[in-house]
């Protein structure tokens, strides 16, 4: 970090936990630290670059629910009131959020008339159209002003509130679907959105919960979906202690390969519905696999120093031979990789983007500027590919430039 980034670290009274989120345990320990950082999602206008605020970006590990969680609180209100992030513009996320829609409504409500699904954290609604498609009443409800203010243009019912027990209680219907996806991790007010969920979800009703899965995050080495926003990392084991608080239990789920490895977990009230032998394989290979034991997330984070150095040693040989070299996306977990690796306008000339709403910002902590993809006058050598989680769909939407010769370097490879 540079001794100007030194005087911007913040940290508030209070933000850092002392009690563990999900069980309030005190039985805490450091897992993985990745220094101060901005926060993520903090794209800087001009006369802001330099002046953003660094905080604590630290895992640490329950040791009696087993939950991995940040120990430091950046506030809901700066996080994401002013969103920029649009889930439609990627065409896979919005194919994925089909599936999804059409499987709830062949397994669970096919046969009925008269249906309705709540989507918490609903951003654009790129999710509740496909739901629309099936013939649902839809209701979002999103925390951020333009993605609400999109959704709603778009014919998406939505609520521009952030849901808790309280806002649910002024719904005053049930649900017999409530969708989270990229949500639940996110959640300052965790008890009260649980309850809030428990509130409106009807007795037959199906909470669908979407969330990147831990155990795929470490086989992935994936270390960028560590930030500020994902206050919890969640295995199946973590998140059923979580919804059995509430009343509520997981009683079917399957993997994803959205964002690197998402799973898709079926809720509902405690006691209504028996667990189905695919969530019991995965529950057992969460335990066959340490998947949640401090030790695997001390090796993880032992791992990391060797991925950045193999990082820095590509884009410095990249350099010294005159390549230049972009940056594509500006996802938020790229601001996490480019800070902790120290990747800035010494190694990339720039990053692009299609999402218009960050033409001309800069992103936090690196200072690099936002161009739009379309409008690059010419291609580089190397693009270092940030939002690798959508390697296939970019690899698949850049054929020809990879036949000119400009090469893909994903900087972390699911598998």
């Amino acid at each position: 970090m540079s001794e100007n980034n030194v005087k911007n670290i913040v940290c508030e009274p209070g933000r850092l936990i002392k009690n563990c989120r999900v069980c309030d345990s005190e039985n805490l320990e450091l897992a993985i630290d990745l220094g101060f950082q901005p926060w993520g999602n903090h794209f800087l206008k001009k006369e802001e670059v330099g002046k953003e605020p660094f905080y604590p970006l630290r895992v640490i590990f329950c040791h009696d629910c087993r939950t991995p969680q940040l120990d430091y609180t950046v506030p809901k209100e700066t996080m994401f009131a002013e969103h920029t992030y649009l889930s439609g513009i990627t065409k896979s996320l919005s194919e994925h959020f089909r599936k999804v829609a059409e499987e709830v409504d062949k397994r669970f409500f096919a046969d009925v008339k008269e249906k309705s699904v709540l989507d918490l954290g609903s951003n654009d609604g790129t999710q509740l159209k496909h739901f629309q498609a099936l013939g649902y009443d839809v209701l979002g409800i999103d925390s951020a002003t333009e993605p609400a203010r999109v959704a709603n243009e778009a014919g998406v019912p939505t609520v521009h509130a952030f849901f808790n027990l309280e806002t649910a209680k002024k719904l005053e219907k049930n649900f017999d679907v409530i969708n989270a996806a990229g949500f639940f991790f996110h959640l300052e007010e965790l008890h009260s959105v649980c309850e809030g969920i428990k509130e409106v979800l009807a007795e037959k009703g199906v909470f669908v919960v979407q969330f990147l899965y831990t155990k795929k995050i470490l086989e992935n080495m994936a270390f960028d979906q560590i930030y500020h926003e994902h206050l919890l990392y969640y295995n199946l084991k973590n998140v059923e202690t979580l919804l059995n608080r509430h009343g509520l239990s997981t009683f079917d789920a399957y993997l994803t390969p959205a964002h690197g490895g998402s799973m898709v977990a079926y809720v509902t009230h405690k006691g209504s519905r028996d667990r189905s032998a695919a969530l019991e394989e995965y529950v057992a290979q969460e335990e066959a696999d340490k998947s949640n034991e401090l030790e695997t997330y001390v090796e993880f984070a032992k791992k990391l120093e060797a991925m950045k150095e193999e990082n820095l040693a590509y884009l410095r040989k990249a350099k010294a031979d005159g390549k230049r070299v972009i940056g594509m996306g500006a996802p938020v977990k790229g601001n996490t990789l480019l800070n902790y690796f120290g990747i800035g306008r010494d190694l990339l000339e720039c990053l692009v983007e299609k999402n218009e709403s960050r033409r001309g910002l800069y992103s936090p902590g690196s200072h690099l500027e936002i161009l739009i993809e379309k409008e690059l006058p010419t291609p580089p050598d190397v693009y270092y590919v940030l939002a690798w989680n959508f390697k296939k769909e970019i690899l698949a939407n850049n054929q020809e430039l990879i036949a000119k010769g400009v090469e893909f370097y994903f900087p972390v490879n699911p598998n």
